[in-house]
Protein backbone atom coordinates (compact mmCIF):
# COMPACT_ATOMS: atom_id res chain seq x y z
CA UNK A 1 0.00 0.00 0.00
CA UNK A 2 1.07 3.31 -0.66
CA UNK A 3 0.39 6.40 0.95
CA UNK A 4 1.60 9.11 3.44
CA UNK A 5 3.16 7.79 6.42
CA UNK A 6 1.29 8.63 9.69
CA UNK A 7 4.16 9.15 11.91
CA UNK A 8 6.85 10.88 9.85
CA UNK A 9 4.26 11.95 7.80
CA UNK A 10 6.59 11.48 4.55
CA UNK A 11 4.29 11.00 1.53
CA UNK A 12 3.55 8.55 -1.33
CA UNK A 13 5.97 5.52 0.73
CA UNK A 14 4.72 2.17 0.69
CA UNK A 15 3.11 1.74 3.73
CA UNK A 16 2.42 -1.21 6.84
CA UNK A 17 0.19 -1.28 9.35
CA UNK A 18 0.82 -1.08 12.93
CA UNK A 19 -1.18 -1.97 15.64
CA UNK A 20 -1.56 1.10 18.00
CA UNK A 21 -1.55 -1.61 21.31
CA UNK A 22 1.01 -4.88 20.51
CA UNK A 23 -1.18 -7.86 19.57
CA UNK A 24 0.97 -9.90 22.31
CA UNK A 25 -0.51 -7.01 24.68
CA UNK A 26 -3.89 -7.64 23.50
CA UNK A 27 -4.98 -5.41 20.61
CA UNK A 28 -8.12 -3.55 20.34
CA UNK A 29 -7.50 -3.66 16.49
CA UNK A 30 -6.60 -0.08 16.16
CA UNK A 31 -3.85 0.42 13.76
CA UNK A 32 -2.09 3.29 12.46
CA UNK A 33 -0.01 3.15 8.89
CA UNK A 34 3.77 3.90 9.34
CA UNK A 35 6.21 3.95 6.48
CA UNK A 36 8.40 0.26 6.71
CA UNK A 37 11.50 2.64 8.23
CA UNK A 38 9.27 3.91 11.07
CA UNK A 39 7.48 0.85 11.84
CA UNK A 40 10.88 -0.87 12.39
CA UNK A 41 12.34 1.78 14.45
CA UNK A 42 9.62 2.14 16.75
CA UNK A 43 10.02 -1.45 17.54
CA UNK A 44 13.52 -1.24 17.80
CA UNK A 45 13.10 1.60 20.42
CA UNK A 46 10.63 0.29 22.53
CA UNK A 47 9.33 -3.55 23.86
CA UNK A 48 5.50 -4.06 23.88
CA UNK A 49 5.10 -3.12 27.69
CA UNK A 50 5.99 0.23 26.66
CA UNK A 51 4.19 0.15 23.35
CA UNK A 52 0.93 -0.35 25.35
CA UNK A 53 1.58 3.21 26.62
CA UNK A 54 2.14 4.01 23.36
CA UNK A 55 -0.98 3.55 21.98
CA UNK A 56 -1.88 6.76 19.59
CA UNK A 57 0.26 8.27 17.04
CA UNK A 58 0.29 11.48 18.82
CA UNK A 59 1.52 9.81 22.12
CA UNK A 60 4.25 8.41 19.82
CA UNK A 61 5.15 11.90 18.59
CA UNK A 62 5.40 13.15 21.46
CA UNK A 63 8.20 11.26 22.31
CA UNK A 64 12.06 12.59 22.17
CA UNK A 65 13.44 9.29 20.61
CA UNK A 66 10.84 9.50 18.03
CA UNK A 67 11.28 13.22 17.50
CA UNK A 68 14.41 12.50 16.45
CA UNK A 69 13.96 9.69 14.41
CA UNK A 70 11.30 11.64 12.63
CA UNK A 71 13.53 14.90 11.96
CA UNK A 72 16.04 12.20 10.87
CA UNK A 73 14.03 10.27 8.50
CA UNK A 74 12.30 13.22 7.01
CA UNK A 75 15.78 14.20 4.90
CA UNK A 76 16.48 10.55 3.55
CA UNK A 77 15.61 9.03 0.15
CA UNK A 78 13.65 5.91 1.48
CA UNK A 79 16.13 3.74 -0.80
CA UNK A 80 19.07 5.37 1.00
CA UNK A 81 17.98 3.76 4.32
CA UNK A 82 19.35 0.30 5.04
CA UNK A 83 19.09 -2.04 8.03
CA UNK A 84 20.94 -3.95 9.53
CA UNK A 85 19.38 -6.21 12.39
CA UNK A 86 17.42 -3.74 14.51
CA UNK A 87 16.45 -0.84 12.71
CA UNK A 88 18.82 2.11 13.66
CA UNK A 89 19.70 5.56 11.88
CA UNK A 90 21.99 4.79 8.64
CA UNK A 91 23.58 7.64 6.61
Amino acid sequence: MIGNCELCERENIELTKHHLIPKQKNSDGRVAYLCIPCSKQVHALYNNRELKKLDTIEKLKQEEKIQTWINWVRKKNPSDIRYHGKARFHN
